[in-house]
């Protein structure tokens, strides 16, 4: 795979990630507050692993 397919697909599983764990989240919300916040929590861990590995896959590309 070359970078450019690494980086979009890493884009789109963030994009897909994200509106998944929102729309999770507002479900919850009414009926479990303390569980949509531990849904957003997961989301969000997700997502900063997902940037991270977006920095390292354009690090390491540069050569």
């Amino acid at each position: 795979m070359n970078k450019k397919t690494l980086t979009r697909v890493l884009i789109g599983l963030i994009i897909l990630t994200a509106v998944g764990f929102s729309i999770a989240y507002f479900v919850l919300k009414g009926e479990k507050p303390w569980l949509a916040f531990f849904v957003a929590c997961c989301g969000g861990v997700l997502v900063f692993n997902f940037l991270i590995s977006l920095f390292f896959v354009n690090k390491n590309f540069k050569k």
